[in-house]
């Protein structure tokens, strides 16, 4: 449910969300991605994502949580549990609670993909608060090529809190970046 422009976490309720639209025409723009909400409840969290070429989701894991993604368009590079990956329409990712994951679109062309969250959690407010960021320090958006090791390790696993580099947000994600914006740092870390 939605309450003005902000998401408030309770039953699914009923209706259609259009095409080209996010719940109540909600939107999120982050990191050239842009998010819309699909369905919002206390169970679930649904949103559509539009991803330009050379844009990606570094590796997080979410230690409560189950995600899929269904792919509507495109390609994506997938880094699953160390390895790597690609999926294209009518592929679904499985990413169960806990599987180190990220996602990138290497390709020349646009992808779009519906992604699908349960429980909820607080990935909503997440997005509300990187909403309109635009920049990183260091990008690791383009993924690393697969012989690289300059965004990841070879074996990259979930991080506990306490790892250098490592944090846990209020949102319910464990990160594993060297380098965020000062900005993304303040939202993560809230």
């Amino acid at each position: 449910m939605m309450t003005g422009d902000e998401i408030v976490l309770g039953p699914l309720p009923k209706g259609i969300t259009l095409a080209g639209e996010g719940v109540r025409k909600k939107v999120w723009n982050i990191l050239g991605h842009t998010y819309w909400p699909k369905a919002v409840s206390d169970s679930s969290f649904a949103f559509e994502t539009y991803d330009p070429p050379g844009t990606g989701v570094p590796p997080h894991v979410h230690p409560l949580q189950d995600e899929h993604i269904y792919i509507l368009e495109g390609v994506f590079t997938l880094y699953l549990d160390g390895e790597w990956t690609t999926a294209g329409p009518g592929d679904t990712v499985l990413m169960p609670r806990n599987l180190p994951h990220a996602y990138y679109n290497r390709s020349e062309a646009p992808t779009r993909g519906l992604f699908w969250v349960s429980p909820a959690g607080k990935l909503a407010a997440l997005f509300d608060q990187l909403h309109d960021l635009t920049t990183r320090r260091r990008s690791c958006a383009a993924p690393p090529s697969t012989t690289s090791t300059s965004c990841r390790p070879a074996r990259w696993r979930a991080p506990e809190p306490s790892t250098p580099g490592a944090s846990r947000t209020s949102h319910g994600c464990v990160i594993c970046a060297t380098e965020r914006s000062t900005r993304a740092d303040r939202a993560i870390s809230a």
